[in-house]
C-alpha cells in the first residue's frame, strides 16, 4: 500500500505523515510510560478496532517509532515499546497534552479516563519552577480502583501507579473536580467546603497541590472578524 503524503518538503508535514493518523498519538501516549502487550494497549484504547491497532503498530514500527521485543520471562511474549526515536516524542506529547487540556470541559458519560492518562496528566501539568525547594508526596484516588501518586523533590517530579508509603496528602475527588482545581475554576478551599474533594492531610497541602499542578487558561476566543 502506498503511504499517504502531504506532498510537502517540511518537517511538520513529515511528522504528521508518521504519527498523524487517527489513534497513532494515543498508542504512543500509552507506550511513553513503558512497554505494553497488544492486549494491554487494547484495554487502554477500548474503542479502537483490533485491525486498526495492528495497522497503527505496524506503521509506527515501519517508521522506526515503535519496536517489538520478546520477553525473557517464563511467560515469554511480545511487547511493544518506543524506540530511541519514539522516546524523543515524550516532551512533545506532554506539551501537546497541556495545550489540549486548556480546552477540556467536564467529561462525557462514556469518556474513559485511564491509568496512563492519570499518570501523564501529572507530568503534563507539573510546574517545576513552583516546586523549587519543595519535597512532598501526593496520593490521588480516582474511584475505588485507580490510585496514582506523585513525589516532588526540589523541582523534580516522578509519578506512578499505586499508593505512596507515606503521602503528605491523600486526595479523593468526588467527580471531575481535579480538572477544576488544576485550571483554577475552583479554589482548593471551596472544593473542601462544598465536599467536592475529601483529603487526608492538611488543607494547606491541597492549595500547594494546585500550585504545583496547573493548567493555564486558554486565551479568550475572539468573536466575529478580527481587525487591526
Amino acid at each position: 500500500m502506498t503511504a499517504r503524503t502531504y506532498g510537502q518538503f517540511c518537517g511538520l508535514a513529515r511528522a504528521l505523515e508518521i504519527i498523524g493518523e487517527r489513534w497513532s498519538l494515543l498508542v504512543i501516549r500509552d507506550l511513553v510510560l513503558g512497554p505494553k502487550r497488544f492486549d494491554e494497549l487494547q484495554h487502554g484504547l477500548p474503542k479502537i478496532p483490533t485491525s486498526i491497532l495492528s495497522t497503527r503498530l505496524n506503521e509506527l514500527e515501519r517508521h522506526g517509532v515503535v519496536q517489538r521485543r520478546v520477553l525473557s520471562q517464563l511467560d515469554a511474549g511480545v511487547v511493544y515499546e518506543l524506540t530511541e526515536y519514539g522516546n524523543d516524542l515524550d516532551q512533545i506529547l506532554l506539551q501537546l497534552g497541556l495545550w489540549g487540556a486548556r480546552s477540556l470541559t467536564d467529561p462525557a458519560a462514556d469518556d474513559l479516563f485511564t491509568l496512563d492518562a492519570a499518570i501523564l496528566s501529572l507530568y503534563t501539568t507539573f510546574q517545576p519552577d513552583a516546586a523549587r525547594g519543595i519535597d512532598c508526596a501526593f496520593e490521588l484516588h480516582y474511584g475505588d480502583q485507580m490510585i496514582v501518586h506523585a513525589v516532588i523533590e526540589d523541582g523534580a517530579m516522578t509519578a506512578g501507579e499505586g499508593p505512596h508509603p507515606n503521602p503528605d496528602l491523600v486526595i479523593e475527588p468526588r467527580g471531575p473536580v481535579v480538572l477544576k482545581l488544576l485550571n483554577g475554576e475552583m479554589a482548593a478551599a471551596s472544593a473542601l467546603t462544598c465536599g467536592a474533594v475529601a483529603i487526608k492531610g492538611e488543607p494547606a497541602m491541597l492549595e500547594l497541590f494546585t500550585r504545583l499542578f496547573h493548567i493555564p487558561s486558554a486565551p479568550s476566543k475572539a468573536e466575529g472578524l478580527v481587525t487591526h
